[in-house]
């Protein structure tokens, strides 16, 4: 399992006359090449195997072997040196992942994430019984599309054929991975002896791992926490016994159960993780991640394979987009526009609404108002227009004539008429 860092370009010397040919489209620091000499051929249209292949330092790209200086073009095509794998998912270097949280981690919402460069997502949570009860909220959350691939779906659960039965039902719809949740926080989950409460007992979480894995063909990861409480932190041997027992991936929560989402996460215990020599599988870090800055002194500072990425996206998909625009460039991505933050808004409610329907998708869309609107000046009329509002139409006229508004007079006034 690879985890630097870094690009390289593979040249391929073909024998063609014509001058030397560089396609350079990286914006990355590539810092070595592998170059490349083919077979000679008598028909260039025919393109050799590469052999004897040349390690070279990006500043000296000029140095080119002068028997090949004139007799041939060289085409230079960027190949990550280093991918993140979970199981046959290929994911590029340093995946934004966007986290699986109930009741925000629906369809909808991860439309406008992969839209904005989530890398891998997952749905909400599912609990086990509710499917083998076939309950329809819980068999509603195995809704997945292929635009949102590669995609996780995550179930939680105590009882072992319960998370056998529930895996074998998950498997039928063909995710690309399932995840379990051994970290969810919340009394309810807990006191059915699921979630973080697992952790309490890493045999148990040992045969509901086996379990899930013996019941499915897709690659099974974890989500989990540092441990029960700051007196049993156990991070270390279950990322050990998961990996033992074919577990692909792990996303480690930086806080114990009993700190539920109070004081800071502690990445430490993640980076002690991903530096145990006996891990092979990716790590990836969650917790507390709420800048590009913070998100790229995590990755140097921890040397984890990934960031799972939760409450900074809820109402600001974009974070995805700013976390990767600054690896590149070390520069902030100037935020959304109002009027795109108003577009997206626009496009997020009207997939709530085809995908549950009029009544419950106006409704539970009111959660992501505040987020989408926070910091604009003068927001509190419109907000209130959205959360009272009671059908598509209405909202999409406020929205526009709200769009039309900005746009005539570059703000919102501090006294705004009702619109509607």
């Amino acid at each position: 399992m690879h985890t630097e860092s870094k690009v390289c370009i593979t040249l391929t010397a073909l024998a063609n006359e014509g001058s030397i040919i560089l396609n350079c489209i990286c914006s990355m620091d590539c810092p070595v090449i592998n170059f490349h000499t083919p077979t000679p051929i008598s028909d260039p249209a025919i393109a050799p195997a590469p052999i004897n292949p040349i390690r070279i330092n990006k500043p000296a790209l000029s140095v080119i072997p002068e028997r090949l200086r004139n007799s041939c073009s060289i085409v230079a095509n960027f190949v990550p040196l280093h991918m993140i794998k979970i199981g046959n998912i290929k994911l590029p270097d340093f995946p934004l992942l966007l986290a699986p949280m109930e009741d925000v981690s629906d369809p909808p919402f991860r439309a406008v994430c992969k839209k904005n460069g989530a890398d891998l997502m997952y749905t909400e949570f599912i609990s086990s019984e509710g499917l083998i009860r076939d309950a329809i909220k819980s068999r509603q959350k195995l809704d997945i599309f292929p635009e949102e691939r590669p995609i996780g779906i995550q179930i939680f659960g105590g009882d072992e054929e319960a998370m056998a039965i529930s895996a074998g039902i998950v498997d039928a719809v063909k995710p690309d991975l399932l995840d379990i949740n051994f970290g969810c926080p919340v009394k309810k989950v807990v006191c059915k002896g699921a979630g973080a409460a697992v952790l309490k007992d890493i045999d148990l979480m040992v045969r509901l791992t086996k379990a899930v894995i013996k019941s499915c063909n897709v690659p099974v990861t974890v989500k989990t926490r540092l441990g029960w409480d700051f007196d049993s932190i156990n991070i270390i041997e279950v990322a050990e016994r998961l990996q033992d027992i074919g577990v692909q991936a792990l996303a480690i929560h930086g806080r114990t159960r009993s700190q539920l989402y109070k004081g800071e996460a502690d990445w430490t215990w993640i980076a002690k993780v991903k530096e145990n020599p006996r891990m092979q599988i990716p790590i990836f870090g969650n917790g507390d991640i709420d800048s590009p800055e913070k998100a790229l002194e995590y990755k140097n500072k921890y040397g984890i394979d990934g960031i799972m990425i939760g409450r900074a996206a809820i109402g600001y998909p974009w974070f995805f987009r700013e976390v990767k625009h600054y690896f590149q460039t070390g520069v902030n991505l100037s935020p959304p526009s109002f009027e795109e933050r108003l577009e997206v808004i626009l496009q997020h409610l009207r997939a709530s609404v085809a995908w549950k329907g009029p009544k419950i998708g106006i409704f539970e869309m009111r959660r992501h108002y505040g987020n989408y609107l926070k910091g604009i000046p003068n927001i509190k009329h419109l907000r209130t227009q959205l959360v009272t509002l009671n059908t598509l139409e209405e909202i999409e006229t406020v929205l526009e004539q709200t769009k039309n508004e900005f746009a005539k007079h570059g703000s919102l006034p501090s006294i705004q008429p009702a619109l509607l």
